[in-house]
């Protein structure tokens, strides 16, 4: 368990909706465009570009009833048992976090962005989508969309060991992508949308060095009107599970476990070793300043970990 089990989880920290709210996502292209899909968007891409393409749809005008929070979401005792809790709270740890380290470092006033927890499909600013994307941010709407079964296919499907910390990163790098929207980053990724050394790559494992910030806070920083941090101190085993789930996820993995083999020129997300070498550089340093994926000569050897 990594929260500290009294916190109390905002009844307004994410949205709910239900199973199939906002629509079935309609891809084009056939199963070439499932592929590009998924693998561009699997865990934190910028769907932006590729939802309108494929889906053809507009953002639904009419969108479903939102509720709050979960209501057997109330403690960090909660977060520590049930997914969507724990999104919840991360979420809350994240606003703390970044409220105070993104004004300080950058001097950009930090929006807290919009959470939704979502069932099977929803409707976005970005256009419809289904949870075959994976968790992803949309900059249209400045909102993180989560189904929490995505959890268990890290751990089922691409042998994440499917621990807290893991799940918290998951959350942790879609704000990663809020606060690139913030500093006005994100649509890097767009320009050079897919290679080994491209802007898409560039700007996820950006978003896997902000994770890393955050953790670094999250276990010092006193949540607000409390004297104790969101998160127990971290251990060499919760890094480990971080990092399980960010190796994962790598474009080298998922390309060998789809096709066996691996194509660096199709890459959107990163190598596994590159996003756990970037995911350690925030960690390390606590700095979003160590986190200029856009300079870096070499992806696979931050500057901060020579």
């Amino acid at each position: 368990m990594t929260f500290n089990e009294g916190m109390q989880i905002d009844p307004d920290a994410v949205s709910s909706r239900g199973p199939g709210m906002g629509g079935k996502l309609v891809l084009g292209g056939g199963a070439g465009g499932i592929l590009v899909l998924v693998l561009a968007l699997l865990f934190g891409g910028d769907p932006s570009s590729l939802l309108g393409q494929l889906t053809g749809s507009q953002p639904s005008t009419n969108p479903a009833t939102v509720a709050g929070t979960p209501s057997h979401c109330k403690t960090g005792a909660d977060a520590n048992r049930y997914a969507d809790c724990r999104v919840a709270l991360t979420a809350q740890s994240l606003n703390a976090v970044w409220a105070g380290q993104l004004s300080a470092q950058t001097g950009t006033t930090f929006v807290k962005p919009q959470v939704v927890l979502f069932s099977g499909s929803t409707s976005t600013g970005c256009g419809q989508a289904s949870s075959a994307v994976g968790p992803f941010y949309c900059p249209a709407d400045r909102t993180a969309y989560f189904d929490v079964s995505f959890f268990q296919e890290l751990v089922d499907r691409f042998g994440s060991s499917g621990g807290p910390l893991a799940q918290e990163y998951v959350v942790a790098h879609e704000f990663g992508h809020h606060i690139q929207n913030l500093l006005g980053d994100i649509n890097r990724a767009q320009r050079d949308p897919q290679g080994a050394t491209s802007g898409a790559v560039r700007t996820e494992l950006q978003a896997d060095c902000y994770a890393g910030v955050w953790a670094y806070h999250a276990d010092k920083l006193p949540a607000p009107g409390s004297t104790i941090p969101f998160l127990k101190p971290l251990t060499d085993n919760d890094i480990r599970d971080a990092l399980s789930a960010a190796s994962a996820v790598g474009d080298d993995h998922i390309q060998k476990a789809a096709t066996g083999r691996v194509n660096p020129e199709a890459w959107t997300h990163g190598s596994s070793e590159e996003r756990q070498k970037w995911f350690l550089t925030g960690y390390k340093s606590g700095q979003v300043k160590a986190c200029d994926t856009f300079s870096a000569r070499d992806l696979g050897n931050p500057p901060a970990l020579r």
